[in-house]
């Protein structure tokens, strides 16, 4: 998968109903590249639906994180919008105290989450981070259940 493929598929988890023709200029594309690249990514089934699900999302990853950012000034909203595009993050948090946002991060390898971590670390306004690593999950409110069917769907 690259850039633009995370890009895609940032895109399409703020909004999976987003036109083709929406999504084209955003990421200044034709639209039959868009249309090309969104088949590819469902035909290796990398976007299984398209509310959207993606693999990722279905299935735990093994590698995975909580990253704290601080954020200086008022960049608050690009940052939240740059770092919610990007696929590993699964999800985005504001909070109080020391730290502005937590992270939610997946990858498959830790060089894939070092990859990541770099990137995030790069967004201009990010003052400073920390990340932990998840070793194992005890409990935890969200579950994944096939419907009858057979398409997976998340809940909380």
């Amino acid at each position: 998968m690259d850039e633009i493929d995370r890009k895609l598929i940032g895109i399409l988890r703020r909004n999976a109903r987003a036109g083709i023709s929406d999504i084209a200029l955003e990421l200044k594309l034709s639209r039959a590249t868009v249309r090309t690249r969104m088949e590819k990514l469902s035909d290796r089934g990398e976007i299984l639906g398209y509310t959207v699900v993606l693999s990722s999302d279905a299935f735990e990853l093994p590698v995975r994180g909580i990253m704290s950012i601080k954020i200086e000034g008022k960049g608050a909203e690009r940052i939240v919008a740059q770092l919610g595009a990007m696929p590993e993050v699964s999800a985005l948090h504001t909070t109080n105290g020391n730290w502005d946002l937590i992270l939610e991060l997946g990858t498959q390898t830790l060089l894939e989450l070092d990859e990541v971590l770099n990137r995030i670390r790069k967004v201009d306004g990010i003052t400073s981070s920390e990340t932990n690593l998840l070793l194992s999950t005890k409990r935890s409110s969200r579950h994944i259940s096939a419907s009858r069917r057979g398409e997976l769907s998340i809940g909380d």
